[in-house]
């Protein structure tokens, strides 16, 4: 899990709202990982891995 602290000072926040459902799935899938990451770390963890899988496909056709 990342350190708490200062924030890196190239990155700027996001809030968004979640319904109470896709939090409950959200906690389950971060009760399943070795390093019990945050909420916040599972949604950029999720992100990186859906952009890369995308980059990899390819440009849309």
């Amino acid at each position: 899990m990342a350190k708490m602290g200062r924030p890196p000072a190239d990155t700027e926040p996001v809030t968004i709202r979640m319904d109470r459902e896709m939090l409950r799935a959200i906690d389950d899938y971060r009760r399943e990982q070795a390093d019990l990451p945050s909420r916040p770390e599972v949604v950029r963890r999720v992100m990186a891995d859906w952009l890369a899988r995308r980059a990899a496909e390819g440009p849309e056709t």
